[in-house]
């Protein structure tokens, strides 16, 4: 393959790629590993992650990123955050990095925990933007 266009490069290539867009996420309950968010490549950067698309309200609930699936917020990488901008199909939110994703290189999925839920069926979609390291 030439390497010398864009099209015959990979998602390593570049920096601030979608790392993993989730189909609707509903927070109508509280827990750990309400989702999983897979991603691409074996090892990443995350820069930022992005909560839009709101089907019904979502504005009371209250939600972190983490990189285990039992609620241990010693490994969060975002912040806990309400959404509370997140109030229609055309509102987003980009949640606060954690201290530790400002210098960590992750491995492993991540997955969303409901700290406050929303109500029954009420969803957001999550994408989660950073550096591809290795594929």
């Amino acid at each position: 393959m030439n390497a010398n266009n864009v099209g015959a490069r990979y998602p390593d290539s570049f920096g601030n790629f979608a790392i993993s867009n989730t189909q609707p996420i509903f927070l109508g309950a509280t827990g750990n590993a309400v989702a999983t968010l897979a991603t691409v490549g074996t090892s990443y950067i995350v820069r930022r992650v992005t909560v839009a698309n709101a089907s019904g309200s979502v504005a009371l609930a209250n939600v972190t990123i983490l990189t285990s699936n039992d609620g241990n917020t010693s490994n969060a990488v975002t912040n806990a955050a309400a959404l509370t901008t997140v109030t229609s199909v055309t509102k987003f939110q980009d949640l606060a990095l954690s201290t530790a994703a400002a210098s960590t290189v992750y491995s492993t999925s991540l997955y969303v925990y409901v700290g406050t839920a929303a109500a029954a069926n009420n969803s957001v979609e999550i994408t989660v933007y950073g550096d591809v390291v290795t594929l």
